[in-house]
């Protein structure tokens, strides 16, 4: 069968350019409506679940610093020892009261039963065998008061080895070998890199939509997009900077990502109906946004356009194209070749 030429007609201020293309050789596709979420990007920041500074809950001298700024440590792990001669005395005084009080408790309660076995024979009066519970009693609690004070002691002790609460990396030291330190003085700080997540601000105006869907996409700077958990939304906003904090779990640290790293973070914040061409149908030259359109003959004239936003492999379309009409998703056929030239001072059809 023979090939049936077609003949379009391109309008520049001072060219006329006919376009003969076999009809077979072009490819055109609707113009089609569909909605699309509208998405604000935003700067995120990775930070660790479990960040800390560990501090000093006893008085003492550092006389052992086992690791140092970014080394690993396990849970367990000793990473800071004092001096303990104090509370080792402090400890041994208490343990020796605690067997004072229960030496105290044993002669007590040796002396309540000879005085109970006497006074159920009438041979004591009633004072004397109260006196004797009493005592008994006051030994007691003796004893109960010396146990917490070798308790107290012991914990003073234990406080002299500082251990880490949780596997991870030491981030900053705030002391160093030889040095004083009191009760809630900061000693070291750590984080764990086995639980990640993304803080990010969102603008006020976009809250009520992003509280209600609660979704987001976070995507590093080579595409990858990270597996997210669960959205934490603030619900409250910074009083400075008129924002709404929103938090992601990332659920797969694999040793690449870190601490203070950024990402890019995709938040839905509107849906609406758009008209959408392929991103293929798109000619650009210059100032210069164009398609070609098939008319009712499938001769292909140049529509200039208005687009909007670009989703994977299409494009919006705000001005210049309706719902139905025919676009060449391969203009190439038409320009950029030896059969056209496109000028830059091309004007759309109809101006």
């Amino acid at each position: 069968m023979a090939k049936r030429a077609l003949i379009g007609w391109i309008l520049a201020p001072w060219l006329l350019l006919p376009i003969a293309v076999p009809a077979q050789d072009l490819q055109a596709t609707p113009v089609t409506r569909a909605p699309f979420n509208e998405t604000v990007h935003l700067d995120g920041l990775i930070e660790a679940v479990q960040q800390s500074t560990v501090s000093a809950q006893t008085s003492g001298t550092v006389v052992e610093l086992p690791f140092d700024v970014d080394d690993s440590v396990a849970a367990g792990d000793l990473i800071v020892r004092l001096e303990d001669s104090e509370q080792q005395s402090r400890l041994r005084q208490a343990q020796a009261g605690l067997e004072e009080a229960r030496s105290g408790l044993q002669d007590a309660r040796q002396q309540y039963t000879r005085i109970e076995a006497i006074h159920e024979r009438g041979l004591v009066s009633r004072q004397e065998f109260d006196q004797a519970r009493n005592n008994l009693s006051a030994a007691r609690a003796r004893v109960e008061r010396a146990e917490a004070s070798v308790a107290e002691a012991q914990k003073q002790l234990d406080y002299t080895r500082i251990i880490a609460p949780y596997g991870g990396i030491l981030t900053e030291r705030h002391v160093e070998l030889g040095e004083s330190v009191n009760p809630g003085q900061p000693l070291l700080s750590g984080l764990s890199l086995e639980q990640l997540r993304v803080v990010v601000d969102l603008p006020q105006k976009y809250a009520d939509l992003a509280r209600s869907e609660r979704q987001a996409t976070v995507t590093l700077a080579d595409g990858r997009v990270l597996e997210t958990g669960e959205l934490t939304f603030y619900p409250y906003a910074n009083p400075e900077t008129h924002t709404f904090r929103l938090r992601l779990r990332l659920n797969e640290p694999n040793g690449s990502l870190f601490p203070g790293m950024l990402v890019k973070v995709s938040v839905p914040v509107a849906s609406r109906e758009a008209l959408w061409v392929p991103a293929s149908a798109l000619i650009q030259r210059s100032e210069l946004r164009a398609v070609f359109v098939l008319d009712s003959q499938d001769q292909p004239r140049l529509r200039q356009v208005r687009l909007g936003v670009r989703e994977n492999d299409r494009l919006e379309v705000l001005a210049g194209l309706s719902e139905g009409e025919r676009v060449v998703t391969n203009p190439d056929e038409l320009v950029g070749s030896e059969r056209l030239s496109l000028s830059e001072n091309a004007q759309a059809e109809g101006e």
